[in-house]
Formats: C-alpha cells, sequence, structure tokens
C-alpha cells in the first residue's frame, strides 16, 4: 500500500515539475506575436468567431453529459472526466507543438513545422492571409483547439467502463500529435495533400468524426471486452435526462461547429447553419422510427443518438449541399448506423461501449461520401467523378493511416503505461478506483473485500 501511494507521490511530483518547468518556457521565451493594423479586421466575423468558438467548447461538456448518461453508475465520474480534462490537456498541446504541426510551414503537405508556431510564435491578434483573414490568427487559433479538444473525447465512449486514467492521458496527448495534428493538415492546410486533390470537409468529418471512430475501434479492440459479459447484459440507461441534456449542448455547440467553419459572419454560414440543423432533424425522426419498425417504442436515447449521427454525417457536407440533400443525408446516415450497431452488438465480440465507430465512425465516412456525391461544386450528381473518386481514395487512406497509427500508439501506451484497470477495480467501478470518487453508495463488504485484495497485491 505505502510502495503504490509512494509511486503515485512521485509520478505525480515529476508530472508537476514538468508542467513547471514547460510553464517557465512558455513565460520567459520571447516570442513574436504580431498586432493587427487599424482596418485590417471585420467587426462581424470577429464577433461571430468569438460566439462559435464559445458554442464548440460547449460540445465537449455536452459530450461528457452525453456519454455519462449511457454508462452505469458506478462508471459516471470517470467516463465524463475523460471528456473534459481533453480540455485541460489538448490545450496546453496545442499551444506547445499541436497548432503548429497542424497549420505551420508544409513539408510536402504531410506536416506542419513544430517551429512555424510553436508556443504561438507568430500567432497574435493580426489576422493570417491565407489561415484567418478579417480575423485575428489568435482566434483562429482558439476555435480550431475547440476540434482538437473533442476528438479524443470522442473516443473514450469505446473503451468507457474499463480503460485505466493514466493510460488514456498518454494516448490523449500521442494521438493528438500523430494522428489528429496530420490529418488536419492533410486536410485544411492550404499545402495539404488532401486538400489539393480537392477533398472537401467543411467541419471536420473526416479530420474529427472518422479518425475518431477508427480509433475507437481499435481501442475497443486492443482493451478487450468488458469484464462479466457486460456486453451482453442489458441493463436500464441510468440517467436519460443526461443523455437528453449531453444532446443539446452537442446540438446547440455544433452550429458553432459547422457554421463557425466558413469563418465569418457570412451567407456560407448561414447556409451550414440550417444544413447542420435540418440533418440532425431528419436522423431524429429516422432513428425513432426505425425503432418502432422494428417492433418497438421510440426511446429518448434512440431519438437523441439519432439527432448526434446527423449532425456527424452532415459536418463535412454542410457548406457545400443544399437544404434537401442534407435532409437525405441525415436519414441515410442514421439507417447505416443504425444497422451497424445491432450487427455490431448482435455478431461481433467487439465491445464498443457507447458504440463510437457506427455512430461516429460510420456517421463521418457516410457524410464524406455523399459530400462527394452532392457537392455543388463538382459532386457526382453534378456529372462528374473526379471529386467522388479523390474522396474514395482519401477515405481508405485516412482510415488505413488511422486505424494503423492508434493500435500502434495504443500498443505502446500498454506497455509504457497500462490502458486497462484490473478486474477488481472495473467491478469496483472506475469512479472509485481511479478517482476516489462516487454518485452512489456501493456495497459495504465488497469495498472492504476489494481493499484487503488491493492491499495484498500491493504488498
Amino acid at each position: 500500500m505505502a510502495a503504490a501511494s509512494g509511486f503515485r507521490v512521485g509520478y505525480g511530483l515529476f508530472a508537476l515539475v514538468s508542467l513547471v518547468l514547460f510553464s517557465g518556457v512558455a513565460a520567459f521565451t520571447e516570442v513574436a506575436h504580431p498586432v493587427a493594423a487599424p482596418g485590417s479586421l471585420n467587426a462581424a466575423d470577429v464577433a461571430w468567431m468569438l460566439t462559435a468558438t464559445a458554442f464548440v467548447l460547449i460540445m465537449t461538456p455536452g459530450l461528457s453529459f452525453f456519454y455519462g448518461g449511457m454508462v452505469r453508475p458506478k462508471n459516471v465520474i470517470s467516463t465524463m472526466l475523460q471528456s473534459f480534462v481533453a480540455l485541460g490537456v489538448i490545450s496546453l498541446v496545442w499551444y506547445f507543438v499541436g497548432f503548429s504541426l497542424a497549420y505551420g510551414d508544409s513539408w510536402r503537405g504531410l506536416i506542419g513545422n513544430p517551429l512555424t508556431f510553436g508556443l504561438l510564435r507568430n500567432v497574435g491578434t493580426a489576422p493570417h492571409p491565407l489561415l484567418s483573414p478579417g480575423i485575428p490568427f489568435i482566434l483562429f487559433f482558439a476555435f480550431q483547439l475547440k476540434f482538437a479538444v473533442i476528438t479524443p473525447a470522442l473516443i473514450t465512449g469505446s473503451f468507457a467502463e474499463r480503460v485505466r486514467f493514466k493510460g488514456y492521458l498518454a494516448f490523449m496527448v500521442l494521438f493528438c500529435l500523430f494522428i489528429y495534428c496530420p490529418l488536419a493538415h492533410w486536410t485544411w492546410h492550404p499545402e495539404g495533400f488532401l486538400r489539393r486533390w480537392g477533398v472537401l470537409d467543411f467541419a471536420g468529418g473526416t479530420v474529427v468524426h472518422i479518425s475518431a471512430g477508427i480509433a475507437a475501434l481499435a481501442g475497443a479492440l486492443v482493451l478487450g471486452p468488458r469484464s462479466g459479459g457486460a456486453k451482453k447484459q442489458s441493463f436500464s440507461t441510468p440517467n436519460v435526462p443526461y443523455v437528453l441534456l449531453g444532446t443539446g449542448l452537442l446540438w446547440f455547440g455544433w452550429f458553432g461547429f459547422n457554421a463557425g467553419s466558413a469563418l465569418g459572419a457570412n451567407e456560407l454560414a448561414a447556409q451550414s447553419f440550417a444544413n447542420t440543423n435540418l440533418a440532425s432533424a431528419a436522423a431524429l425522426i429516422a432513428w425513432m422510427l426505425i425503432e418502432l419498425a422494428q417492433g418497438g417504442k421510440p426511446t429518448a436515447v434512440g431519438a437523441c443518438i439519432g439527432a448526434v449521427v446527423g449532425l456527424v454525417a452532415i459536418t463535412p457536407a454542410a457548406g457545400y449541399v443544399t437544404y434537401g440533400q442534407s435532409i437525405l443525408i441525415g436519414v441515410v446516415a442514421a439507417l447505416v448506423s443504425q444497422a451497424a450497431v445491432h450487427w455490431q452488438t448482435s455478431y461481433t465480440s467487439i465491445d464498443d461501449t457507447l458504440d463510437v465507430f457506427p455512430c461516429h465512425g460510420l456517421g463521418g465516412i457516410v457524410g464524406m461520401l455523399l459530400t462527394g456525391v452532392f457537392a455543388e461544386k463538382g459532386g457526382l450528381v453534378h456529372g462528374t467523378a473526379t471529386l467522388f473518386g479523390y474522396h474514395v481514395l482519401g477515405l481508405i487512406i485516412v482510415i488505413a493511416y488511422t486505424f494503423a497509427g492508434s493500435w500502434v500508439l495504443l500498443k505502446i501506451t500498454d506497455a509504457c503505461f497500462g490502458l486497462r484497470v484490473k478486474a477488481s477495480d472495473e467491478e469496483l467501478g472506475l469512479d472509485l478506483s481511479q478517482h476516489e470518487e462516487s454518485t452512489y453508495h456501493i456495497d459495504e463488504e465488497f469495498e472492504q473485500t476489494y481493499r484487503k485484495e488491493t492491499v495484498a497485491e500491493q504488498v
């Protein structure tokens, strides 16, 4: 017991000293922060982008409620914290090097120079002529940060109820640096190779949702199923109001996610705003109708999942398709994701706890492919197959890179920090075993037995 406690103290002190040293480097390193010249900013665009950035931030706490409402009571706090903590960890990673890897000077269209914008060098209130015309570059940094934050948080739903907290933190940092930043560079940097091919991703269907869904599949496979046959057990959703609240916050925040990606208060923002709502509404209704067609009753959780699937699917297409097409995209995504959830649950041994791959991964894939079909400029329905072909090729590359990369990073993290909690920790619940917090009363006899076993193992 004392040895384990001493290890935690040593680990905590090392991490704290490292943070202090990095903070000192940040505070005393002189870097240039260009100041905006008079008349170089568009006030309306600045106001909207500040608002949109705040909207996107609220999505991560929304996700924590959405996920937290769908796990067993003994894992609610840990599941919610896994989303919430990304706000802190990824903010610092993005500041030190992540933003520069994604948007710094391009190396062969593959990755940004870490020195271009590291520690916000050359990032200030002045606009960037290519990345943020009309708005402060620091505002563009903040807006893109929120996308980087929510992506690893999305992954957590696949290995909820069994992941070790410190292992997750390590994987989150590695994922941001080696998966998210390259994908953002490929897709959104002016010199990124996918962007130069013409691949369209208006607000993150590829960079955020496909990457999170594919990494989630890798995570579920590496960690394995929950113990005790939890995958096969059906239990009443512990907190449906949490799921409803989380969905409402996600839907609200998604207007900043998609309409904010227009990077200005303009007609493109208005178009993507409307498309976002229509796709989500259509997917919500479609999911409930599927439940009826299967002989069940419409459920609140089903409506929430459908709404989120619609939001995911319209993300890459929001600024490129018509209003009617956005409705079809939402319906198709709901059909595909619902079928995938049923297939994965009933016919595979994969324990993707909260169905991240069927909903976010496949929802993003549907959205990306249908963007290639319906895009107003160059889409398949407009008589050319070039754009659609590049979308298919880009999709193959992104899936292969993300799955292989995530698998390697998960294995490295497991070897260095450990990813899977002990069986006794999982039985007790991650709230108590990982954080010593709980929202419900557990059996005192079981807790005493757990404590004795833990002491015996440590001795």
